[in-house]
């Protein structure tokens, strides 16, 4: 024992010793064995005022214990059984009118504790000692007595007394109740019957006192326990009852007291139960990151591999070179640059070169001969077109836009919305939360000497001009009210307020508003109130301070223990728990609260309600009033608040404020690609050769190709959303203006051929180029038509969408786009300005086209350092070590979305969210919900469900008690409430709440406890032979009336408020759904709502898997957990597959489609697919490093990568594909001159200046998922695509195309020829000429 111990003892001792001995000369009490202190009954306490009890008090009797028989014996033996020794041995002290009065008494504590017997049995023992115990006057010493006329007889009433018993006795007494708890609120029963101090706080001593303390309305008379340690002195004759209290894991043995306790109430009756599984540790290898570890070794292999290749590679070649010494160098090449020394065997072209040069063929001379033809008519070209257009886009008055959330994020079929469906059809819709976080930063804080309570700590906050200012906001929100067309008359808080006690007729004060002047139940004369008050002779004042304590710590009182008599009960009827009204407090220490919380809690209703309307209105008039008390300069408070509507309200609001930003964007773009596609080979023909036109018209074709594809999913009735608006115009902008660059740029370089007229240039040049397009767009397009398979609809929707969108844009470049070029080109012809066609320019066209600066500065000084040998080492080496890095940083990328990245950096709703992690002390209530298929009414059915007395010890309420002593691993934080437990509770017949009318208009009926006996003096159930359980006959019969029943003092187990909604029952009695409501822990972020999600999900199974095994259970029966975020974080659960099955869809077309259009080329196919792969990885290692989560906008936005890369990359692939230079280093320069100018120029620079605009946007959505990750695609495009795919192709492109090659030889061989053949016939001519005879001649 240390020293502290043994002071504490010897202060104890010397305390109790002093407090004895003054008792002791107080009183003249004779203390013997068989002996009585008091006797029968004086009426009502004349010094307790406002009990909320009959407050009988006992006439002093110092007689002898009188012999019991008869009733007077049979109603001790009912009430107190543990003094029965058998008819005519049995002595009590107390009358039979006592024992109706203790049995009253007791009742009332039972309704609470008898789910516990040996709790319930150990309450009423020490009350029956006390009352009844033959030998009272050794453990009773009455210190206070009144006069009193009893029919006409002057008695003395006791009105105080010291009770006196052994710790030992008192202690086990508390253990077996410490942990009994109140189903409907997850809570333990001892908070509600140890005053101020809460069930954290209780001991055995503060559990006594207040069962003695009159002023709490709940005690007739005061008692002063005494709790005597072994050995301690005591007043003479006094001897502390030490009788044998039952813990409670043990059975009594009588009745329903023969089970012990449930583990729900008794930690000593729980089995063993293994704890949870951790979560899954990290993979390491050692002490390293394994992931690091597998990323490294596959780097080093690939450097290696890489490494090895150029060795082997060098060797190769210098050995070549040796066998070449000697041989004839005069072997040259045509103007080309080919090698036409050595010429092809057509034996040696293999199938797939010639398939490459088939198509290539089919599809030039296909695209050459449409080009013609469209540039033939143009103007009938644009009508068509815009005709066409026209009737898609006619179905945009159809467009309907998706913004519900919900809608948006969750499919139909998912899990969780199945769930909600399930939720909102049987019980009502999750009501509407609308509330207000109130902090005082600058108010001072004091400290209050309470005369009960001792010195107590008072924060800022909590100060009663400041409980005031709360209160009146309070009530002015709840007098809002406003005219309702729906209703026809004027609409308030009480016709949408969810009024848990009055659902179906409420008042204003029945609607369920929680706040801390709830606890004075909105009165500001009850705040106000005050009074001296006499405690241990010590008179001081107490007022609302003294009260605040005492309902912070026991909110389910009915009165304090003030002299005030204040209720702590809310006006509404239900309490106020203090996680609901305070927050920012510490170890139960609530006065020290930091913040005031204010709840407006609403029915929900379908949007499609009229109420909905109603609600929508309400929220808004409620937001209205708290903007305007936020900008009032007299306001004493920092607050944040929201309402329902707030969340959507402001990513609306934010959607339409940055609408200018991205129009802004698209003005910056359409700037820039009329700038870029003009040429400036003379100042003079500035306006001739710009192409302001032809870049508004390649606008205009993308919008038109948007629009054509909304209008016509608008047709087919398929939704869009703001996503949609604001991504893919980028995407087809991205694709469609590299298209018009590659195009327009092609056309420009070209130099128009001897006898060929414009529109067969146009035709020719298109020949060229749009296989090209056709691969890229045809490939995105199938990608995310492939993309559509996604089960999320936003996803889904946005694939759709695009696809249609890029495949329109295509065919509007094919038609609209190529008759807009041939006009234009007729106009320049014509030397005509533009925009001004009248005027005409003298200084002609440049007979030499112009390559313009970028692909000047590609061939002269881009293409040669890039593919310079040492360059291309140190590339292949980055990038390698880049992908890997990737791969790394991809494992550690965040999974999620916060609901705070949805708002703009000016939104309100961040500063709640602010205040709400900080300050709220508990998470969002989840439902453990049952279907269809489980009997309840049966006796195995009960005891799978409920976790008193008799339970099964793994029931469903078991399991999820079990969760909660693990909050850090199931984010369970309070046990699930119970209805079949509160109804067996209710039907106990040892609480008052189910009797039944014996006689009367209803006879046989229901009887509520506030009912007096005379009318009902018939128990619903009679005493069980062990546990209670109904019969099903009963469970029918009684479970409606249980659920329509209000609690109340008398009867705190009625179901009406906390479980009325919470069973539904079909017309034939059958229970067709069921919700058990439990708490999760505080949840900050997204990542822990979804772990939160799939722990509760893992558990609602096991039990599932439980409760089927019961008898007569449906296989289809089954237990799911729901609340309303799950709906939103269940993507998250299977987003990481979704992705990357949407994703590999979109890969596997590039892949095909390029292979089928380069006639089944597979090692440019792979090459291509690698490179967009890498940057698909790339993009999501990157992701990592700048903080951007990966969830469902990131996917939209990954998808798209895919289909801009396509754009990067196929281009140069084709180039590179088909270009019959000698060597890979070669054809990779010809494709990075030739196409990479057009893709920097058509990709990354059209993109660039669009997305450097939306760091502007005021959405975080926007700067983040669009911005930042759009900047990021595209920047790793334009890298992959212009540096490494070229090196990439210099060491493993395809080689050289044979048929191509072949066919080209051919051609200079048929020149040859031709030209030979020429000059022999100019050669006869010639000489002809000189030996001709004229005809006129020869016949003269």
């Amino acid at each position: 024992m240390t020293c502290l111990e043994t002071l504490t003892m010897t202060r104890t001792f010397a305390i109790t010793f002093l407090s004895l001995i003054t008792c002791w000369a107080v009183s003249q009490a004779q203390h013997e064995p068989g002996f009585c202190t008091f006797y029968d009954e004086c009426g009502s306490n004349p010094l307790v005022e406002g009990s909320l009890i009959e407050d009988k008090i006992p006439c002093l009797d110092k007689s002898r214990a009188r012999a019991l028989s008869g009733q007077h014996y049979q109603k001790l033996k009912e009430v107190c059984p543990m003094l029965d020794e058998g008819e005519g041995n049995t002595f009590a002290c107390c009358s039979e009118e006592q024992l109706e009065s203790l049995e009253s008494s007791l009742t009332m504590s039972r309704a609470i504790l008898i789910r516990c017997p040996s709790c319930a049995t150990n309450f009423g023992h020490l009350h029956c000692i006390n009352t009844c115990s033959p030998n009272q006057s050794q453990v009773v010493n009455v210190t206070r007595t009144v006069t009193v006329n009893i029919t006409g007889q002057m008695k003395e009433a006791v009105v105080a007394y010291q009770a006196y018993m052994s710790t030992h006795f008192a202690e086990a007494s508390f253990n077996s109740c410490r942990n009994v708890r109140i189903p409907a609120t997850g809570g333990f029963a001892i908070g509600a019957m140890c005053g101020r101090y809460g069930a954290a706080l209780c001991t055995p001593q503060r559990w006594y006192d207040f069962q003695g303390d009159t002023s709490n309305g709940l005690a007739p008379l005061d008692i002063d326990f005494y709790l005597i340690p072994e050995g301690a002195p005591v007043p003479p004759g006094i001897v502390p009852y030490n009788g044998r209290a039952l813990r409670c894991n043990e059975s009594t043995g009588m009745g329903n007291d023969s089970l012990p306790c449930s583990c729900q109430d008794c930690a000593d009756s729980c089995p063993v139960v293994p704890s949870p599984l951790p979560p899954a540790q990290p993979f390491m290898i050692g002490q390293v990151d394994g992931v690091l570890v597998i990323c490294l070794v596959t780097f080093s292999m690939l450097f290696l591999l890489f490494l090895g290749f150029l060795l082997v590679r060098s060797f190769l070649h210098g050995h070549g070179k040796d066998e070449d010494k000697g041989k004839d160098k005069g072997k040259g090449r045509d103007k080309n640059g080919n090698d036409v020394s050595q010429l092809i065997d057509p034996k040696s072209v293999k199938f797939t070169d010639k398939a490459s040069l088939a198509m290539q063929a089919f599809l030039g001379s296909l695209f050459e001969r449409w080009g013609i033809m469209m540039a033939s008519h143009p103007l009938k070209v644009l009508v068509i077109s815009l005709l066409v257009v026209i009737v898609f886009t006619v179905g945009l008055i159809n467009i309907e836009l998706t913004t519900d959330p919900v809608e948006l994020w969750s499919a139909p079929n998912s899990r969780a919305r199945k769930e909600k469906e399930f939720h909102d059809k049987h019980f009502d819709p999750f009501f509407r939360t609308n509330q207000v976080i109130l902090t005082a930063p600058g108010h001072p804080s004091h400290t209050y000497d309470s005369l009960l309570f001792g010195m107590q700590n008072f924060s800022g906050i909590i100060s009663k001009d400041l409980i005031i200012e709360v209160l009146e906001l309070q009530s002015r929100i709840q007098a809002i009210e406003f005219w309702s067309d729906e209703l026809n008359r004027t609409a308030s808080l009480k016709d949408v307020c969810f009024a848990p006690l009055n659902p179906k007729n409420p008042s204003l004060t029945d609607c369920a508003v929680n706040s801390l002047p709830q606890y004075f139940q909105n009165s500001l004369d009850n705040l106000n109130d005050k009074i001296n008050m006499t405690e241990l002779g010590v008179t001081k004042e107490v007022d609302w301070r003294d009260h605040l304590i005492y309902c912070l710590n026991s909110p389910l009182s009915f009165k304090d223990i003030t002299d005030l008599g204040l209720s702590c009960i809310a006006d509404y009827g239900g309490p106020v728990f203090p996680y609901l009204a305070v927050g920012g407090y510490e170890n139960e220490e609530y006065t020290t609260a930091e913040a005031l919380i204010m709840t407006f809690s609403l029915n929900n209703y379908p949007r499609d309600s009229l109420k909905y309307r109603l609600v929508q209105k309400w929220e808004q008039m409620f937001l209205d009033i708290l903007k305007e008390y936020q900008m009032n300069p007299t306001t004493n408070f920092t607050f944040a608040y929201m309402a329902e509507r707030s969340l959507e309200d402001e990513i609306n609001r934010t959607t339409v404020e940055d609408i200018p930003i991205f129009m802004i964007s698209y003005a910056v773009i359409f700037v820039y690609i009329a700038v870029a596609l003009g040429e400036n080979s003379s100042c003079k023909r500035i306006l001739v050769d710009s192409k302001f036109l032809v870049g508004l018209g390649g606008i205009l074709v993308v919008g038109c190709s948007v629009l054509a594809s909304m209008g016509f999913y608008a047709w087919v009735g398929i939704p869009s959303s703001l996503v949609i608006l604001q991504v893919v115009p980028f995407l087809v902008l991205a694709v469609g203006a590299d298209n018009i660059f590659i195009f327009v740029l092609e056309y420009q370089r070209d130099q128009r051929r001897t006898h060929e007229t414009r529109e067969e240039q146009i035709g020719r040049v298109l020949g060229n180029v749009a296989p090209s397009m056709l691969l890229c767009s045809l490939s995105e397009s199938i990608c995310f038509f492939l993309g559509a398979l996604s089960t999320m609809p936003a996803v889904k929707s946005f694939a759709l969408y695009a696809a249609l969108a890029v495949l329109m844009d295509f065919i509007l470049q094919m038609t609209a786009f190529v008759a807009l070029l041939s006009l234009d080109s007729r106009r320049q012809d014509a030397n005509r300005c533009e925009l001004v066609c009248c005027i005409t320019v003298s200084t002609p066209r440049s007979s030499t086209p112009s390559e313009g600066s970028v692909m000047y500065s590609m061939r002269r000084y881009y293409a040669p350092l890039l593919l310079h040998s040492f360059t291309r080492i140190i590339v292949m080496v980055v990038f390698l070590f880049m992908f890997c890095g990737s791969i790394y940083l991809m494992f550690h990328v965040t999974v999620g979305l916060d609901q705070e990245l949805a708002l703009p950096k000016d939104s309100y709703m961040l500063e709640y969210f602010k205040y709400l992690f900080k300050y709220f002390e508990v998470g969002v209530p989840t439902y453990f919900v049952t279907t269809r298929g489980f009997n309840f009414s049966s006796l195995e059915g009960m005891d799978a469900v409920c976790s008193s007395v008799g339970c099964d010890m793994f029931s469903l309420t078991q399991k999820i008690r079990y969760a909660t002593e693990n909050p850090e691993l199931s984010y369970l934080g309070i046990p699930a409430s119970s209805w079949v437990d509160d109804f067996l509770d209710w039907l106990h017949p040892g609480s008052r709440c189910c009797r039944l009318y014996t006689w009367g208009p209803n006879e046989g009926q229901f009887c509520p406890a506030n009912e007096t006996s005379f009318y009902c003096p018939v128990k619903c159930m009679a005493q069980p032979e062990g546990a209670l359980r109904p019969t099903v006959d009963e469970f029918n019969r009684f479970l409606p009336d249980f659920l329509t029943n209000r609690p109340d003092l008398l009867c705190p187990k009625g179901g009406l408020g906390a479980y009325d909604k919470a069973v539904v029952i079909n017309e034939s009695g059958e229970i067709i759904a069921s919700r058990f409501m439990a708490y999760h822990t505080p949840l900050i972020n997204s990542q822990e709502f979804t772990a939160a999600l799939k722990r509760s999900r893992e558990l609602a199974e096991n039990i599932t898997q439980s409760m089927r095994a019961v008898n007569g259970t449906s296989p289809e029966f089954e237990v799911f957990p729901y609340t309303v975020t799950y709906v939103f974080y269940e993507q998250y659960l299977t987003i990481v597959q979704e992705g990357l099955f949407n994703i590999s869809l979109c890969l596997l077309p590039t892949f095909v489609v390029c292979c089928i259009l380069l006639g089944l080329d597979l090692r440019s196919g792979l090459l291509n697919l690698l490179t967009i792969v890498m940057i698909t990885v790339d993009t999501v290692g990157i992701m990592t490093l700048w903080s951007i989560d990966y969830n469902a906008v990131s996917l939209i936005n990954l998808v798209t990568a895919v289909g801009i890369s396509v754009e990067f990359v196929s281009h140069l692939t084709r180039s590179f594909a088909l270009s019959t230079l000698p060597t890979h280093v070669e054809r990779a320069k010809e494709a990075v001159v030739n196409m990479g100018s057009a893709v920097f120029t058509g990709v990354a620079m059209t993109n660039l200046p669009g997305i450097v605009v939306l760091a502007f946007a005021k959405a975080q959505l926007i700067q983040i998922f669009f911005f930042r990750l759009n900047l990021i695609i595209t920047l790793l495009g334009m890298v992959h695509g212009l540096i490494f795919l070229p090196v990439l192709l210099s060491f493993f492109g395809p080689d050289v195309n044979k048929a191509l090659l072949l066919k080209q030889q051919q051609e200079a061989k048929d020149k040859t020829v031709k030209d030979e053949h020429a000059h022999e016939n100019e050669s006869f001519e010639s000489n002809e000429s000189n030996t001709h005879i004229p005809l006129s001649n020869s016949r003269q």
